[in-house]
This record gives C-alpha cells, structure tokens and sequence, in this order.
C-alpha cells in the first residue's frame, strides 16, 4: 500500500507490505521503494516491511529542487515514516547509502531503531586515511564524469568503483529487471548530482557510533576486498568487536540475490 508523508520542504512516499514486527529498508544509490520488490516478497510473511522512495527520487517530491540534501536530513525523512508506522523500536535493514542513514538515526535519534543491518556502509570517516582519500577521490572523480558526460558515464564508473559488473553477474533465475526508464534516469540524475555530495560532506565516524548498538555489520561475499564501502563495513565490525556477516552477492546483492539475501537477514534477525 502506497503512503505520503509530509516532511521539511518534500513530501517522502513509502509503501508497507506484510504483517509482523516492523523491517524498515532504506535502499541504495538512486533504488526506490519499486527496487526492493523481490527482497521484501521473500520477508513479507514473516515481517510487516517498509520501504521508500528517499528525498529527490520517484514520488518523493521536494518543495526547493535545488536545495542541497544531507545523510542528517534523509535520517530525520526515514525517522518521519517509521513514525508513522510504529511507536516501538524498528528492526532496519541498511543498504549501502541506507546503512549511512540508518548509522545516522542511531547516533542522532535514539529509540527509533532498535537493530540495523548495516550492509557495507558509504561512511568515508570510518576509514583511515589513505583509504579514506582514495575513496573521496573515486567518489569526486564519479562527479566530475556525471558533469561532463552524463548521468549513464557517471553511473558506470559507480558500476566500476563497486565492483559491480552489469554484464557478467551472477543472479537467481527470475529476478525483477529494471529498465533503465525516464524516471530511473532522474533519479540517477538525483543520486550523482545531490546525494555524492551528502555523502563527500558527511561528518559521521566510528566515535559516533555507540559500541554496544545493536548493530549487526555486514559485506557482500563477492565485494572487492579493496572496496570503500567494504573496507566501512569491516572497520565498523572491528569497533563493535564483531565478526562482519557475509552476504550473498557483492555490493547490490539484495537485487541479484533477493531469496537467498532474505534467508540470510531472516537468520540473523
């Protein structure tokens, strides 16, 4: 079922599906609430699951286009449509730039969430240094080809960085395809323009991090081990004095690998 909710200068769409305690996804990259439909069909009888279109993509519609966004303010959106939808502590599964949000609620919402899944982070101040600098650079340069040539070098460079390769993956059989329509090309557009820059911008760090959250940290099991968003994963393990859960696929394994990504979060939670 389709929902609107009005927040700070945008209007956040989200749908909920199933019955049980609550599951909130929060996707990556330009993916909307439409991204997660075959992840959420294999959680939906055991979980009541959320999922939503973050500020600037498909039905969220902001009120200032041009406004700048930040990880705090898609925190306080995501804090907005839980609350709509529970007045207990949310079970959140973290995707990527969704696991940055869902770190943000923690540290700056206490009780919203009460466990997250936080699947290889985008959350540059967890690394050291040199990691941190040639992530920025990855991530600056990924700007720079979306301004001189288009969101669709832009959005293959994002492929590379990732170690995502669209031609030569391996999926399971009946996997939702998506279309590279007018819409998913805004939010691409979206995505490279406004929420890169949210994430060079952000502040967040481990020392944000509480070290008893109930935070389960988690990486693709096919991810390159160099990967920033990897490497995030595996530093914020090391500071809860936890082992890093391996799930199917790489970065985008809840697209290529929706059952078996669903078996693993049902397992853990």
């Amino acid at each position: 079922m389709d929902h609107f909710i009005p927040v700070d200068r945008a209007r956040i769409h989200y749908q909920v599906r199933g019955s049980g305690p609550v599951l909130f996804i929060s996707q990556s990259g330009e993916g909307d609430a439409n991204r997660t439909v075959d992840l959420a069909g294999h959680l939906d009888d055991r979980f009541t699951v959320i999922t939503y279109d973050r500020r600037g993509l498909s039905r969220s519609i902001l009120d200032e286009p041009t406004a700048p966004v930040s990880l705090r303010q898609h925190a306080a959106d995501a804090v907005a449509v839980l609350r709509q939808v529970t007045d207990q502590p949310a079970t959140m599964l973290g995707l990527s730039l969704g696991a940055a949000i869902g770190l943000h609620i923690l540290a700056e919402h206490p009780g919203v969430v009460g466990t997250l899944i936080a699947h290889e982070p985008i959350a540059l101040g967890f690394l050291d240094a040199r990691d941190a600098d040639t992530a920025r650079q990855e991530l600056a340069g990924i700007v720079e080809v979306h301004r001189d040539s288009g969101w669709r070098a832009a959005a293959a460079q994002v492929a590379r960085v990732l170690g995502i390769n669209p031609h030569d993956q391996q999926v399971e059989p009946g996997i939702t395809a998506f279309p590279f329509t007018d819409q998913r090309a805004a939010n691409f557009e979206f995505f490279l323009a406004n929420d890169l820059a949210a994430v060079l911008d952000d502040t967040l760090t481990l020392a944000d991090v509480a070290p008893d959250a109930r935070i389960i940290p988690a990486v693709g099991r096919s991810s390159p081990p160099d990967g920033f968003d990897y490497l995030a994963g595996l530093a914020l393990a090391e500071h809860l004095g936890a082992v890093a859960e391996r799930f199917p696929g790489g970065h985008n394994g809840n697209l290529t690998h929706p059952r078996a990504f669903a078996s693993k979060v049902r397992d853990l939670l």
